[in-house]
């Protein structure tokens, strides 16, 4: 590669990087100071320098927002349920989604690609539209505002991505593998979980991912279901801004944005070879 177009496309990726990374950097050295400073109308350096930060408390860095996110408001509650909800949706999305999948890429009627249709249109209707017609029997069977509820309408909304996602990846595995398994004594659920699953991992992988970032950036479904004691960690960093009739804290929902944040960047970080396994795992054949 020519020198000027190698330095051309290191400048641009560079530049690139800065620009994505800028929001979260910003808002985790913002973490750190008091409200004043972070939001200062009149002297924007006042978020570098820390000056009021200093003058409150004896340092230009502080752990107020964290503490008071964390243990103040008990941010650490909706950590929990956050992590609660995820596990269920994404363990029952993938299990569904993998038998379903599979069998669906292997069915040779013609009923299947209009179950995929179907499955299509649900994953296109506004999520909003699943949860209204879910809040009269949960209300008249009094189940609102628990984890079960809310893991049941994700699963839901969740359940045709997980499906088309993983029909594709079943769809680029040969049918000569199943086949080989059965010749060999496996029965067709043998073949699948001894030959085809190991082939699938990437994946499987992927898909989860996929589903555990919808169950852990969903507001819209977690807000109208959850009580204000269940919330997830999204509708809980909302209620710190406080509304017309509450005072909020700013600075609990910019710590609470950066501790949402992070653990992403580690899980994206640390699958990613598993990532781009299982999005190229169509270019994979035998």
């Amino acid at each position: 590669m020519p020198f000027g177009l190698r330095a051309t496309s290191t400048t641009f990726v560079v530049i690139w990087l800065i620009m994505a990374a800028f929001p979260f950097l910003w808002t985790l050295w913002g973490s750190f100071k008091v409200e004043i400073d972070f939001f200062s109308i009149a002297d924007w350096t006042n978020a570098l320098t820390g000056e009021r930060t200093n003058a409150i408390y004896g340092s230009p860095f502080t752990d107020a927002g964290y503490e008071g996110a964390w243990i103040q408001e008990e941010f650490w509650r909706a950590a929990i349920n956050t992590m609660i909800v995820c596990f269920f949706v994404v363990t029952i999305s993938l299990t569904f989604g993998t038998l379903g999948g599979y069998a669906l890429s292997r069915s040779a009627y013609r009923y299947t690609f209009w179950l995929l249709i179907i499955a299509l249109i649900f994953r296109a209707m506004p999520p909003i539209t699943l949860v209204a017609g879910y809040l009269l029997p949960f209300f008249e069977w009094n189940l609102w505002g628990i984890l079960p509820t809310t893991i049941i309408v994700l699963v839901a909304i969740n359940q045709p991505f997980t499906l088309w996602m993983l029909h594709s990846f079943f769809q680029n595995i040969p049918k000569e593998l199943d086949e080989s398994a059965k010749v060999d004594g496996c029965t067709q659920f043998q073949a699948f979980r001894n030959v085809i699953i190991p082939v699938m991992w990437p994946g499987v992988i992927t898909t989860g991912l996929f589903s555990f970032l919808l169950a852990y950036n969903d507001f819209a479904v977690t807000s109208m279901l959850l009580t204000k004691e269940n919330h997830t960690m999204v509708p809980k960093i909302a209620s710190f801004l406080g509304t017309t009739q509450t005072e909020g804290n700013v600075m609990f929902a910019v710590a609470a944005v950066v501790s949402a944040t992070a653990p992403l960047f580690i899980l994206v970080m640390f699958f990613q070879r598993q990532i781009v396994g299982g999005l190229t795992a169509g270019a994979v054949k035998g």
